[in-house]
Parts: C-alpha cells; sequence; structure tokens
C-alpha cells in the first residue's frame, strides 16, 4: 500500500468519526446539499465521484444513527397491576 493511500484512508477514518459526531439531522442536511450538488450537473467527473462517496458515507452514518436509536426503542406499557412500565421494543421480521 501507497503511503498516499494510506493517508486517504486515515483521512477517511477522520471524516467518518467527524460525521458519526454529528447529529443525524445535520448529516442528513449534509446529504441533501450533495444530492442538490450532483444533480446540479456542473462537477467534474472527478468530483462527481468524489462527492458520492460522500453521500455513501451520510447515508452509513445516517444509517447507524438509525439502528442505534431504533435499539433504544421503548414501548411504555401496562402491568398486571396496571402500572406503567417500559418493555423493550420487539422487532418484528419483515414479510418476504
Amino acid at each position: 500500500m501507497s503511503q498516499e493511500d494510506r493517508m486517504s484512508q486515515e483521512d477517511q477514518t477522520r471524516q467518518d468519526e467527524t460525521q458519526d459526531d454529528r447529529s443525524f439531522e445535520e448529516c442528513l442536511q449534509s446529504l441533501e446539499k450533495v444530492v442538490e450538488r450532483i444533480e446540479g450537473g456542473e462537477l467534474s467527473l472527478e468530483d462527481s465521484l468524489a462527492t458520492f462517496e460522500e453521500g455513501v458515507r451520510l447515508v452509513q452514518s445516517c444509517n447507524r444513527k438509525l439502528s442505534d436509536v431504533e435499539r433504544r426503542i421503548e414501548v411504555l406499557t401496562k402491568d398486571s397491576d396496571g402500572r406503567a412500565r417500559l418493555q423493550e421494543l420487539v422487532e418484528e421480521e419483515a414479510p418476504d
């Protein structure tokens, strides 16, 4: 692996960590801007590819954030005594 490739991977790792530090809303807003830039049609092929890759990273970051939230969702239910209690959300299987 060349030094340039290693530097590029290190830059990518830092950028991914920065995206994970941002809120879901901030990542989504950045993704919308990426889509606008690509749809604008004024980017060179190289810039389009780099922008597309940025968009893929943002989608992955958004998906990680959504998965984290999904795991944390709890449903408020009542027990047999009528008291409210928290119950873990049970994920249903998606129909085939």
